[in-house]
């Protein structure tokens, strides 16, 4: 069968607009991820929390290099993914519910919900003396 050199595959590709509803999609999953990634951190500091003074001298020692920029930044990261991910999946929570499919309506809720996590995560941090 021949086909033409210039014929897309997928016209609809060519057709879409970037939307706030597409980024909270995206977002959502990759959240997902870093619930993952952000338990095992949370874990290796409760292992070495349980394990004594000594193993967590390796967590103080690790948190007052430089790395411990960064490893503040990852829990702060992470706070914010379990933020979104929480918020997100409770509006899919009502559109299991079949409420909430208007586009505008959605958008205007996906910008809300990644505001809201960003405002929890503040809360967490800034409010509970963390930073």
């Amino acid at each position: 069968m021949a086909t033409k050199p210039h014929q897309p595959l997928s016209p609809h590709l060519q057709n879409w607009r970037w939307h706030a509803t597409m980024a909270s999609s995206i977002l959502h999953r990759a959240t997902g991820v870093a619930n993952y990634i952000g338990a095992v951190l949370v874990s290796v500091w409760l292992v070495l929390l349980a394990a004594g003074p000594d193993a967590y001298g390796v967590w103080e020692d690790l948190n007052a290099g430089p790395l411990g920029i960064l490893i503040t930044l990852a829990f702060i990261g992470f706070t914010f993914s379990v933020s979104f991910h929480l918020l997100n999946g409770i509006r899919h929570l009502v559109w299991d519910a079949g409420i909430g499919f208007d586009a505008k309506g959605s958008n205007l809720r996906s910008i809300l919900i990644i505001g809201g996590a960003v405002i929890i995560t503040a809360g967490i941090w800034i409010v509970g003396g963390l930073v």
